[in-house]
């Protein structure tokens, strides 16, 4: 029979992603926004380690007022980019607050060096190839304190990240850059050195130039108009603006967002001789480039088209009293993104973290705009729908689809993350008769392979006829003996990368850095944009049926972080597992479609 639908998401094509930001308004409340599970308690007094062996330790807080050789703090920015008031700078027409500090700051950019997951990663890495520290310590700073790396090597200093000698210790010389994550002058300061989009521009391979040290000469800023004006911010930041059309483009994305790292076997020796050779770790931009979206046509979308999306009507971007000149085609700087879960445990724990200390209203503000407006981001990511769903006899036939409306990999970056189906059949006195991809209290999915033994994974399927069976869409990394690994320094290659698919990805010309992995490539309903997955559900005689598919993210997926508590001895490793086990919100729904069958 026919069955009757009620999605709550729909297909929206990746123009639309930006405009339906203007819903959410400034964002002022996280918690408001619709979209999210409730998997795991929200204790705020949870601050034991998950050892017992003491209190979470706090950071010092840093200074992102200071001047260095090479690089400024964000404050030497946010003075005049921020707004006064509502007749004042960074007001967009709808009257909405679009100052730096408050867009950025709670953004997962911001807080790149803070990120107690990154910090738990590098220990666990550190432990298990400490005869690897030097390039750790370099590849792992060099996109998640840039400036500190980069100012570093300028200076020819060895760089360590952890420790009582490390950037993040608040007595090193280069602390505040660190905490600084991927701030101003690090973005605005990298220069088209014609590398930018190739290998050789890529994995953190930005080129800063060192600043003039002649009477009159300043270093630049490079920006997106082509007129600047330049001798206010000579005054009040020692920088001046320059146009540079590179700052606009998804190449300067690249040079982290594309990353191969190198591979060692089970003894600890190199496999792999050259960068070509690397792991790749993320390949986000070459993901976009082989896309509809990055093809080379003229109304090609880049990355900060939908991750800073334009502001409304004209706006003044520096404080000047109402004096200074209005800009079209203002770029927000929200940097939005997907990672909700550690964005809420980054204000949670923003004390033990060095993020702010709970008397800076505007900080704790800019947390709950940036989670309530990536939250709504997600929401665009993709959508599911129930295209059929027929009964014979005893058994219910339900075919998926499922769509992607970004332009890269759902879900992109880290091999983390993973998104995956759940399907619930219920009848009519609302009692479940067949469910996969049920979620559990403690973030683990009911029937996955992977979070039941995290050396095992689950495969791709065309078909499901079990609740042990379960869609996900992820990538699974292996090592140099064909086994399945969580540690990246071991990675060599993907076992499995069945990740949705953008609109245009071919992925029968995909190169191997961005190839499908697994039983998705002989799968004919897995295309460029969608997959089609279809249910067998033995219902007997149950009456009134009712299907429930909802599409869930994960940026953290249980079976890949229990290899990581492996090393809960290790005090970075187990600070993480005490704020992770504590801190809600570790999945979230990005798109559902119900139908009912008589």
């Amino acid at each position: 029979m026919k069955p009757v639908s009620t999605s709550w998401h729909r297909m929206l094509p990746l123009t639309l992603l930006c405009a339906t930001l203007a819903a959410c308004g400034g964002g002022s409340s996280g918690s408001s926004a619709s979209g999210s599970d409730s998997s795991g308690s929200d204790s705020t007094d949870e601050l034991v380690t998950s050892s017992g062996t003491g209190a979470l330790p706090s950071m010092s807080m840093h200074s992102n007022t200071f001047k260095g050789d090479h690089y400024s703090g964000s404050g030497q920015c946010t003075t005049c980019h921020t707004a006064i008031d509502a007749s004042d700078a960074l007001i967009d027409e709808d009257g909405i607050d679009l100052s730096f500090r408050l867009e950025y700051e709670g953004s997962m950019m911001a807080n790149a060096s803070r990120d107690p997951y990154w910090r738990a990663k590098v220990a666990s890495e550190l432990e298990r190839h400490p005869d690897l520290a030097e390039e750790i310590n370099d590849t792992c700073s060099r996109c998640h304190a840039p400036m500190a790396n980069d100012a570093m090597q300028k200076e020819n200093l060895a760089i360590e990240i952890l420790g009582e000698e490390g950037i993040l210790s608040d007595s090193h010389a280069y602390f505040d850059h660190a905490m600084e994550g991927i701030s101003c002058t690090l973005c605005h300061q990298i220069e088209d050195d014609g590398n930018l989009g190739t290998i050789d521009g890529t994995s953190g391979k930005f080129s800063v130039a060192l600043h003039p040290e002649q009477e009159g000469a300043y270093p630049p800023a490079y920006g997106p108009y082509t007129d600047p004006t330049d001798a206010y911010m000579i005054g009040q930041s020692d920088y001046q603006p320059v146009y540079s059309e590179h700052i606009s483009e998804s190449t300067m994305c690249a040079t982290c967002h594309d990353l191969r790292t190198p591979s060692v076997d089970g003894e600890g020796n190199v496999v792999s001789t050259s960068e070509e050779q690397y792991f790749p770790e993320q390949m986000v931009y070459s993901e976009w480039l082989h896309s509809a979206y990055g093809d080379g046509d003229d109304d090609d979308q880049s990355c900060q088209s939908c991750h800073m999306p334009k502001a409304k009507g004209a706006v003044e971007l520096a404080s000047s009293g109402g004096s200074g000149e209005l800009r079209e085609d203002f770029s927000r700087h929200t940097f939005l993104g997907g990672n909700t879960f550690m964005q809420g445990l980054l204000q949670k724990y923003s004390t033990e973290l060095g993020i702010y200390d709970g008397s800076d209203g505007v900080t704790d503000e800019s947390f709950e705009r940036s989670i309530a407006l990536n939250k709504a981001f997600l929401r665009t990511a993709a959508g599911v729908s129930i295209a059929g769903a027929e009964r014979d006899g005893d058994t219910l036939m339900v075919t998926v689809n499922v769509y992607n409306n970004t332009g890269h990999k759902l879900p992109s970056g880290y091999p983390s993350r993973r998104v995956f189906l759940h399907l619930v059949v219920t009848d009519n006195e609302g009692t479940v008769i067949f469910e996969s991809g049920k979620v559990n209290d403690d973030g683990s999915i009911a029937g996955l392979d992977t979070d039941e033994d995290n050396t095992s994974y689950e495969p791709h399927y065309q078909i499901i006829s079990s609740e042990d069976q379960v869609q996900s869409y992820e990538p699974i990394m292996g090592d140099s003996d064909g086994n399945v690994t969580h540690t990246l320094l071991r990675a060599t290659h993907y076992l499995k990368d069945n990740r949705l698919l953008p609109y245009g990805f071919d992925k029968t010309t995909a190169p191997d850095d961005i190839k499908v992995a697994g039983n998705a490539y002989n799968d004919g309903n897995f295309q460029g944009g969608s997959d089609t997955i279809v249910y067998k559900i033995p219902v007997d005689d149950a009456e009134g049926l009712n299907v429930l598919a909802e599409l869930k993210y994960q940026s953290l997926a249980y079976g890949h972080l229990q290899d990581l508590f492996d090393n809960v001895e290790v005090a970075e490793v187990d600070e993480f597992k005490t704020m992770f086990d504590a801190t809600d919100g570790k999945v979230v729904s990005l798109s559902g479609d119900s139908v009912s069958v008589e």
